[in-house]
């Protein structure tokens, strides 16, 4: 039997009180049952655990926020090594550095009442270091780039257990791979350092709300979305959720940050205002109250299966209305199903695909299939509902979202990375030759 006395941090096993909640995920429909759970306070108990789990042959996952879609950072039997109590923050006027724990709602509190926004997330408890290794677009990605494209340096625990870091002139390759490879592949991340923007005094929250929406009203908002997006300033990133929700109906969201007034918020969107039934909503405040505002509608935890897709060109008018329609038929059960799209573009779009591990920079957007439920008893309707959907969906896009994670990739290498792919394997052989940072999904 194996001892777990050695391990550091907090150590928490299913006799724990505790192992009930601590086992969890975001995603409530992740039900794994990991042999213990570590607590690390220290990046030596980080170290000590990587040695403990080599020493007894256990495998091991890598967890901060809980938020991966498939729950890849937990499993059946394994340590899960938890970085959440790293939340050491420091910053000056030009950058911001992060230990491992440090999630979105932590990092805005810190820089963004100083005036600075950042490149983060939408979800106030993503872990920061996880999402921009994955790459990261968020609420502000068109005029700031993603995530990855402000990170500085990496520091991480590789698999000998030791600290290195990765930035441009240390461990070049590998600082090239942490930009959008994904989190979980060649180490422990324990300290993360990003570029800050310039400050900004003001911002427009815009949000469009298009309620009781028929098939006709979704489909032309779509193609819309795709004219404006094509030629839309790009100091305004837009979300918009296509859906039907239990309590609404079917309906339409679209919500961004605008850098910039209240009149020109108003003009850049003036496309998508102008389709019927619009209720639209600009309110000038400072970039701080614009990202606690969106952070405020994003729920403690879900139960879903969801997925994303990165658009190679424009959807035509057929593909469009199939995607809507097969969108509408919801499954039993199900409290919210729809198709969400991400704008990309503007600075994402300025930087090749081959100079950091993001692959898909030149796709205007990215659209995610999702289904929410709040029955377990509903979970695998729903579930095979999302799946047999991306069937259609994969096949008129040309990549997921290493992010937005699907178990039902046939090529998922080729799918996260595109060409990508042959490179991170490469940097993987250099840097974790024996594949000791392994989960469904990770670098081969």
């Amino acid at each position: 039997m194996i001892s777990y006395d050695s391990l550091t941090g907090t150590l928490v096993t299913p006799c724990n009180p505790a192992y009930k909640e601590a086992r969890l995920m975001w995603n409530r429909a992740i039900e794994k049952f990991p042999g213990a759970i570590v607590f690390c306070g220290t990046i030596d108990d980080i170290i000590n655990a990587i040695k403990w789990a080599r020493h007894n042959c256990v495998p091991f996952r890598v967890r901060n926020g809980r938020h991966n879609y498939e729950g890849y950072s937990t499993g059946n039997g394994v340590l899960v090594i938890d970085v959440s109590k790293l939340v050491g923050l420091d910053m000056d006027s030009s950058s911001v550095a992060a230990q491992g724990g440090v999630n979105n709602s932590m990092i805005y509190d810190l820089v963004s009442p100083q005036g600075y926004p950042f490149p983060g997330g939408s979800c106030p408890t993503v872990g920061v270091a996880g999402y921009a290794m994955g790459g990261g677009s968020g609420p502000m990605s068109r005029l700031l780039g993603l995530g990855c494209d402000s990170l500085e340096a990496v520091e991480l625990v590789n698999a000998d257990g030791q600290l290195i870091t990765a930035s441009r002139e240390k461990n070049p390759k590998l600082y090239w791979a942490l930009k959008g490879a994904g989190d979980g592949n060649f180490g422990v991340a324990v300290r993360t350092i990003f570029r800050l923007p310039k400050k900004v005094e003001c911002v427009t929250l815009a949000a469009l709300y298009y309620p009781n929406t028929d098939a006709s009203a979704q489909i032309r908002f779509i193609r819309t979305w795709q004219r404006w997006l094509s030629r839309s300033d790009e100091r305004i990133t837009l979300q918009a959720p296509v859906y039907h929700d239990q309590a609404e109906g079917y309906a339409i969201f679209a919500r961004g940050i605008y850098f910039g007034s209240k009149l020109q918020a108003e003009q850049a969107l003036e496309l998508l205002t102008n389709l019927p039934g619009c209720e639209a909503s600009f309110k000038e405040m400072t970039i701080y109250e614009a990202i606690k505002a969106i952070e405020d509608t994003i729920p403690a935890s879900e139960k879903f299966k969801s997925s994303g897709r990165f658009i190679g060109r424009p959807l035509r008018v057929e593909e469009i209305e199939r995607m809507v329609n097969m969108m509408r038929n919801y499954p039993e059960g199900s409290i919210f199903t729809g198709l969400t799209l991400y704008a990309l573009g503007g600075q994402v779009s300025k930087i090749a695909p081959q100079e950091s591990a993001f692959f898909y920079r030149y796709s205007p957007f990215v659209v995610g299939l999702q289904s929410i439920w709040a029955e377990d008893k509903y979970a695998k309707l729903n579930t095979e509902w999302v799946q047999s959907r991306l069937n259609y969906i994969n096949r008129v896009t040309v990549g997921s979202y290493v992010n937005f994670p699907s178990s039902d990739l046939v090529d998922y290498e080729r799918a996260y990375w595109g060409d990508n792919a042959a490179k991170l394997r490469s940097v993987k052989q250099m840097y974790d030759p024996y594949n000791i940072f392994r989960f469904p999904q990770s670098i081969r």
